[in-house]
């Protein structure tokens, strides 16, 4: 059954107002993954969705009415942007609303923890890499990597300890075993965020939602080949179940 959704989170970032826009609006994969926005009230976004709200570096919303999914038939992303501190941080509102059509619970679980994720990763951006170029990269694992303990496989293949926190240093263990020196952002039972001096690394458990584990690369360094890194993790990710 139809059932509508909201899904609220407000935070302070250490980014002007209009690197926050930037970084929402540009599109160019550097937190999320690459899309485009026609800059203007009534213009088209990515997967049929039109601009509500184009008030630079204000407010921004993004409404589609056509979400091309089974479980889903309408989906918007309200954001809004204050200034704090004379304009050297922002504080930003964001709502994800819509209408679920079915499987509402676990819809609304997956929508709401990607959320967090998500947004902590467009901190990371902003404070870390914004502006900068970027090759972005994701993919998905095999089969296997939608049983229920496939998550916790991934944090072992990568070298963590069970309590590794968020904040932590270490050497994880990348593709052909090479080491990856790396910050531990964001770890709990469902994403892991690694920041390295050059790149955003990003795991999914959706396993936990019935759909296979998955990874997305932002890799900022001068030289970064996205399809080198998609290649370089698929087949990690796909050691990692035996695939």
């Amino acid at each position: 059954m139809s059932k509508e959704f909201e899904i609220a989170r407000e935070f302070e970032v250490d980014a002007s107002p209009e690197e926050v826009w930037d970084a929402i609006t540009t599109g160019t994969g550097g937190w999320l993954w690459p899309s485009e926005f026609e800059p203007r009230e009534g213009g088209a976004g990515p997967f049929g969705s039109t601009i509500v709200n184009w008030d630079p570096p204000h407010r921004f919303t993004v409404r589609s009415e056509d979400v091309g999914f089974p479980t889903q038939s309408l989906n918007q992303l309200d954001h809004t942007i204050e200034p704090r501190e004379e304009g050297r941080s922002a504080w930003v509102r964001y709502v994800h609303s819509g209408i679920f059509t079915d499987d509402w619970d676990n819809q609304y679980d997956g929508a709401s923890k990607h959320t967090d994720f998500y947004l902590h990763t467009l901190r990371e951006y902003v404070t870390h890499f914004a502006g900068r170029p970027v090759a972005f990269a994701t993919l998905n694992g095999p089969e296997a990597s939608t049983a229920a303990d496939a998550f916790a496989a991934v944090g072992r293949a990568l070298g963590l300890a069970d309590d590794t926190a968020g904040g932590a240093r270490i050497q994880a263990r990348g593709p052909e075993g090479r080491p990856l020196d790396a910050v531990v952002d964001f770890r709990n039972p469902y994403f892991i965020g690694l920041r390295t001096d050059h790149a955003l690394i990003r795991f999914f458990g959706r396993n936990h939602w019935g759909a296979p584990v998955g990874i997305s690369v932002h890799d900022f360094a001068p030289d970064a080949d996205a399809k080198h890194n998609e290649l370089a993790w698929q087949n990690w990710l796909n050691g990692v179940f035996n695939a």
